[in-house]
């Protein structure tokens, strides 16, 4: 089924100000929680998993929001000009304007990152609205992305970010080169979960794949290490790579947010 036209949300202010778009769809019955979508980097909210996640929402009757980052898909903006801050203010103000009640937060590679930063920032600010996250569902969660990116560049990357402000990083996935900035990684490390204790109080499922090329399966294994209240659990796909997208991978990761979206988690 086609996706329906996206409507479009005024983020940010002045010369900040951009609209993102997004795809929203209304919950069959009442209590049940809404499901959140949150794409990973160069991704989109019209993806094979996003749209999948979305349909099936809709057969088993759970409201669906998706949308794009700004300088992603169908909203404003230029990619070269995102940082993780404007990711995070974009997400958050899909949040707080676009869902009421309990959520689950299903996040994807970045999207992961963006789901566990936006629960932070809402415990600190804004307790009220953190409330309403039922729980997180993660697939590959690169948390501390731009740290993660940084070190794992060749040096020549890094000098060519530090001298000409940016580098265009190949993609293994045919959608061309990612222009990674030097105010892109700058701004990363103002958004480090690694760099204080994190009790998300509501439970953290991670899916990962073994043979995860982007993101090690290390990478979880520390993130679960370092969140407080024993919330966190982890499935491992032995054969599976970053984007477990195959049908096998979409099953479980159906499975999943179904457990964790009744209450089975």
């Amino acid at each position: 089924m086609a996706d329906a036209g996206p409507q479009f949300l005024d983020v940010g202010s002045g010369s900040e100000r951009r609209r993102i778009a997004y795809l929203q769809a209304p919950a069959a019955s009442e209590g049940k929680p809404g499901l959140v979508w949150l794409c990973g980097l160069k991704s989109e909210m019209t993806s094979t998993k996003a749209s999948t996640v979305a349909e099936w929402a809709g057969q088993q009757g759970f409201a669906c929001l998706r949308f794009d980052y700004s300088g992603h898909g169908q909203s404003e903006g230029a990619f070269e000009a995102g940082t993780v801050s404007r990711w995070l203010e974009d997400t958050e103000a899909a949040f707080t304007s676009l869902t009421q009640g309990s959520q689950v937060l299903i996040g994807s590679s970045m999207g992961g990152y963006l789901a566990l930063l936006l629960l932070r920032e809402l415990l600190a600010q804004a307790p009220q609205e953190a409330a309403r996250i039922k729980a997180l569902v993660l697939i590959a969660p690169a948390w501390d992305m731009a740290e993660l990116m940084w070190q794992n560049l060749p040096s020549s990357a890094r000098k060519e970010i530090e001298e000409n402000g940016v580098y265009l990083r190949p993609s293994r996935y045919g959608d061309g080169p990612y222009p990674i900035t030097r105010a892109f990684i700058e701004d990363g490390r103002r958004h480090l979960i690694g760099s204080a204790p994190l009790d998300p109080g509501r439970p953290v499922h991670i899916l990962h794949g073994l043979q995860d090329p982007d993101v090690p399966w290390e990478h979880t294994l520390d993130l679960v290490a370092h969140l407080g209240g024993d919330w966190a659990r982890v499935a491992a796909v032995p054969d599976g790579e970053h984007r477990l997208s195959r049908p096998e991978d979409i099953a479980l990761l159906l499975e999943t947010i179904d457990e964790v979206a009744r209450g089975k988690f």
